[in-house]
């Protein structure tokens, strides 16, 4: 499995809290499959009474004007990229779209509101295709609006980015820091032969085995083999708690766990990879399976952690809580002032 470690979040996602507000029109393919986190597909000669059953977004013909849909982010945060995944619309895609930005409050109303400001200006689309339009715009985002220069259909739209949270949010409270929707992120990962260790950093509980990371099985088997994962956090933080789950992982979760902290930061010659991880978190730690545990931990001034999993297996989440410090609030507080 080829994974890009670097690709940002995908703020938009139903995955993280993301919902589809508001259509112009969705008579073929309702709004809310633009948001799902599976794939798209289609299964050619389906129908209802709507039509052929399409995996998306698709709008009805001879559309006076141009249609549009509102998304309110799951994780508000600084865009970078947004696809417009027309895959499977052949014949019926878009001929091009636009994409607006709006930084709203919780009850203002997408709809009426005069706050759009263009990310991004008209492209041409692709069918069946990724669409990817670059955005350069450093400001904090809660929504988007695809504008589409005619009618036709969108199977996905993926809005990338960084989060910023709020500082208001976190100040004397504890933080699950390792967690995406927090700006927590996998940097590194020995193994990703059966699954995405970004599952670890997901929100929610697992709902299965596929839900977590697991390991292919090692053949090396010695004292101090085994797998790991490098989770980086958005601002140093003091860390209190540590969870280790592995629900679902009865017969192939990692017997035993250790994770390690760093007070570094990676640079232009110094990767994740490379940097001493030298704080002991959590010792290491025999786990049960299909069990979630929750630990005390004492580790101050963290900026990453590495957890190593013994020797290989299943671990369904991995959740680093704590205080970011007074360094971390202060460079919290300016990533939120320079997106205003």
């Amino acid at each position: 499995m080829n994974i890009d470690f670097s690709a940002a979040l995908d703020l938009a996602s139903r995955a993280v809290g993301g919902s589809v507000v508001a259509a112009s029109d969705e008579s073929f393919g309702f709004k809310e499959n633009l948001i799902e986190p599976a794939e798209p597909n289609f299964v050619p000669g389906t129908f209802d009474l709507r039509g052929e059953v399409v995996d998306g977004w698709e709008t009805r013909r001879h559309a006076a004007a141009g249609d549009w849909v509102i998304i309110r982010l799951g994780v508000p945060g600084r865009l970078c990229t947004v696809d417009v995944d027309t895959r499977f619309f052949t014949g019926n895609h878009p001929t091009g779209a636009s994409v607006y930005g709006a930084s709203l409050d919780p009850g203002e109303d997408p709809c009426s509101s005069t706050s759009w400001r263009l990310l991004a200006p008209a492209v041409v689309l692709k069918a069946d295709a990724h669409n990817l339009i670059s955005v350069n715009d450093p400001r904090r985002y809660t929504h988007l609006k695809l504008v589409i220069d005619s009618d036709g259909g969108v199977a996905r739209l993926r809005a990338h980015g960084e989060p910023i949270p709020d500082p208001r949010l976190w100040s004397g409270v504890t933080v699950e820091v390792s967690g995406a929707e927090q700006g927590g992120r996998v940097e590194h990962c020995s193994d990703t032969f059966y699954s995405d260790p970004r599952a670890l950093i997901a929100g929610g509980r697992p709902v299965n085995m596929g839900a977590g990371w697991e390991a292919r099985r090692r053949r090396d088997i010695g004292p101090d083999t085994h797998d790991a994962v490098t989770i980086s956090f958005l601002v140093p933080t003091h860390l209190d708690r540590i969870e280790i789950d592995t629900s679902y992982y009865v017969f192939n979760a990692s017997r035993e766990v250790c994770i390690m902290g760093t007070r570094d930061r990676p640079s232009q010659c110094r990767p994740y990879w490379s940097l001493p991880f030298d704080e002991t978190v959590l010792p290491r730690t025999v786990l049960l399976p299909d069990a979630r545990r929750v630990f005390v931990v004492d580790a101050a001034d963290i900026t990453a952690i590495r957890v190593a999993a013994y020797p290989d297996g299943g671990l369904a989440r991995v959740r680093a809580l704590g205080r970011p410090t007074q360094t971390g609030m202060a460079e919290l507080q300016r990533l939120w002032d320079e997106a205003l």
